[in-house]
């Protein structure tokens, strides 16, 4: 009676880990390969609870979600122009037939080295076609088009189904941008040397002309004063000789008082005249020695 129960129990057993292993469930965001003996048996792309042979056959499971594929270096091309660019570009896939896909490789890491080469390999033969300009206009969008198109016609064969891809970078490789970078700075020097000169010389013509219009205004201003200087002097003579006119005595004293300051009044000047000279006429008399009426 024991050995019975024990035997209901196992068989039990064998049955609950049966279905277990029997039933798997499929998410929404998944489809599954079922696989007997490695071989495929069938496909299922609809989410829900889902039965397999136990123990025979297994169950592998596929992303429905669309996938990314960013490349870790990026790959120098030549342009149609002869010009280099460093360019990268990233895709995003999705695995439309299962059964394909596990037949051609087999997992996500299988289809991720196919899908780099294949990229690369579009890459190169599209933007080989292209020229700089093409690709740093509006025109770019369409380039992703044309490589979009031709990566899907290659990986059509592998179950996958190519949603998108872009150019995420092209710039010029470091050597080539050293030597751009070389190249502007060297015409930025040359346009500010032009600068320079062209200032330069600008600077001398109105260096010129200031110094031109300085020397016609100081002229014209010496001009001026002369013959302001020149009309003061003939006033001043014309009034002196009107007063020396009138007092003789106070024209000969005027005279003898501007010959003691010129003479005298100097630092240094010695003289050698007889005290008895008419110079001096007016230190000894305060009327010049002549007798007033």
């Amino acid at each position: 009676m024991k050995a019975t129960r024990n035997v209901t129990l196992l068989l039990l057993a064998v049955l609950l880990f049966g279905a277990y292993s029997a039933a798997f469930v499929v998410n929404q965001t998944q489809q599954a390969l079922v696989l007997q003996f490695g071989e495929p048996k069938r496909t299922i792309q609809e989410p829900g609870l889902k039965f397999k042979l136990p123990f025979i056959q297994e169950a592998v499971f596929y992303e429905r979600r669309v996938l990314s594929l960013i490349p870790q270096d990026a790959e120098e091309v030549i342009l149609a122009d002869q010009k280099r660019l460093q360019v990268d570009a990233y895709a995003r896939y999705r695995i439309k037939d299962p059964l394909l896909f596990f037949q051609t490789v087999r997992n996500e890491i299988g289809a991720r080295a196919r899908l780099e080469s294949i990229i690369d390999s579009s890459v190169r033969r599209v933007l080989g076609r292209e020229t700089l300009a093409s690709i740093l206009t509006g025109e770019r969008e369409a380039i992703n088009g044309s490589i979009r198109d031709e990566v899907n016609q290659s990986v059509a064969s592998l179950g996958i189904e190519i949603i998108d891809v872009r150019l995420r970078r092209a710039d010029y490789p470091e050597a080539t941008s050293q030597n751009i970078f070389n190249r502007m700075k060297s015409e930025r020097e040359r346009e500010a040397k032009e600068f320079r000169a062209t200032g330069e010389e600008e600077a001398q013509k109105i260096r010129a002309d200031a110094e031109k219009t300085r020397t016609v205004i100081v002229a014209e201003a010496k001009k001026e004063a002369q013959q302001v200087r020149g009309e003061g002097d003939s006033n001043a003579i014309r009034i002196y000789a009107e007063s020396f006119g009138r007092d003789p005595e106070f024209f000969s004293f005027y005279r003898s008082m501007e010959a003691y300051r010129k003479s005298i009044g100097e630092s240094g000047t010695s003289m050698i005249l007889s005290p008895n000279s008419s110079f001096f006429r007016y230190f000894k008399d305060k009327d010049g020695g002549v007798e007033k009426e």
